[in-house]
């Protein structure tokens, strides 16, 4: 059975769904509307237009089984570049994908990367194959999701910036690490993550975008010179902004300030509250308009409660939903990514003062635009959200 939904709010991320091409792009905003769209029994839409006229311009749907969304918004799905997992299971782990997917589909993610931590070369072969193997397959991935691709955040990263990647993983880049990488990936190695710094004559920087590979800066101890030598080479993101690099510093700018003054580069936040302060949040979007993503840095305790975990090979201890390593002695150390959902990062980003239309495109097609995807992938479905910004069930199926 079809669903109508009615009484939408719509947002500006619809402008690049197919199905709302012909309505006037001022419309598609959370101020406007409302609208409607007709979508099939896997939630995919088929139609769609202005609210005032679902009942004249629906013709199938007729016999549909309607939905009032009245207070509602209606958005293109949520897309997470730098994920490393959820439910209990890392991406590391052989049996993760359908356990870990679900629980991001559940909170709004349509379309993902898969992200890996820094580990021995051949470790991380064995894993990009695995997941290339199940994107080609469909294997492991649940209905109304869509895994595009691998992130890998190493090994190429910085030991005075290390965060939670194990420092004896950690190497300098070379073409021979960087082609069996992208060998192994088939095709699906997406972004990577590096400091420019361990890069010599950022030759590995120019073979990834030459193969079509985003280069991220992060992980990084670069001086705002190097930074801004490696986005001239064609690096494009800059990962979790202001965590595991250099802040900005009125003598000594940094990377986040070379990120800001290159036009083509976007920059990551983790808005959970912990990683940056909302003021941070707020005067990045400010600094960087329209350049701005939002990522999870999602690990395996994501949906899960308090407790021990792991990332990669590290022990991390989650309270009060915060993930730190455990060190030797047993205290807690560095945040350890996070266990967070895009629809919270969206909620945080909104109450930092964000304008929420450049809060959702923020988490949606910015996101995959910056790893060079569609904007819309066709046969996913829409996402509805409440009045708290969380996503309405029923309209994916669930697996």
């Amino acid at each position: 059975m079809n669903t109508l939904i009615h009484n939408a709010r719509p947002t500006e991320t619809l402008r690049d769904v197919p199905v709302f091409a012909d309505v006037p792009a001022d419309v598609l905003t959370a101020d406007s509307g409302p609208v409607w769209v007709e979508c099939d029994d896997a939630g995919v839409p088929i139609r769609g237009g202005l609210g005032d006229s679902f009942h004249r311009d629906a013709g199938s749907a007729v016999g549909s089984l309607p939905l009032d969304a009245s207070g509602m918004f209606l958005s293109a799905p949520f897309t997470d570049i730098h994920c490393h997992g959820a439910g209990g299971y890392a991406y590391e782990d052989g049996d993760s994908l359908p356990t870990s997917l679900s629980v991001h589909r559940d909170h709004g993610t349509g379309r993902a990367l898969a992200s890996f931590v820094a580990n021995p070369l051949d470790e991380l072969e064995d894993s990009f194959r695995r997941v290339a193997r199940a994107i080609t397959t469909g294997e492991g991935i649940p209905a109304g999701f869509r895994l595009e691709g691998i992130h890998a955040e190493g090994p190429w990263l910085s030991p005075a910036h290390k965060g939670a990647h194990r420092q004896d993983y950690l190497r300098p880049a070379t073409l021979d690490q960087a082609k069996r990488l992208v060998d192994a990936a088939g095709g699906y190695l997406r972004q990577v993550t590096l400091a420019p710094e361990l890069d010599d004559d950022l030759a590995v920087t120019r073979y990834l975008v030459g193969q079509g590979v985003r280069v991220a800066v992060g992980h990084t101890d670069a001086d705002y010179e190097t930074a801004l030598r490696a986005f001239d080479a064609g690096a494009s993101i800059l990962t979790h902004a202001f965590n595991a690099m250099n802040g900005i510093h009125h003598r000594h700018p940094g990377p986040v300030i070379a990120a800001m003054e290159s036009p083509h580069v976007v920059a990551e936040i983790i808005a959970d509250g912990v990683h940056i302060a909302p003021e941070v949040v707020a005067m990045l979007f400010r600094a960087m308009p329209g350049r701005v993503v939002l990522i999870t840095d999602a690990m395996s305790a994501t949906g899960q409660s308090d407790g021990d975990y792991r990332l990669g090979s590290l022990d991390v201890r989650v309270d009060d939903g915060i993930a730190r390593l455990t060190t030797p002695d047993g205290s807690q150390g560095a945040i350890a990514g996070s266990t967070l959902t895009m629809d919270q990062a969206v909620r945080t980003v909104v109450e930092a003062g964000i304008d929420l239309d450049e809060a959702l495109t923020a988490a949606t097609t910015r996101p995959a635009r910056a790893v060079g995807l569609n904007p819309w992938a066709d046969g996913l479905p829409l996402r509805l959200l409440d009045e708290g910004l969380s996503p309405v069930g029923g309209l994916i199926p669930r697996t």
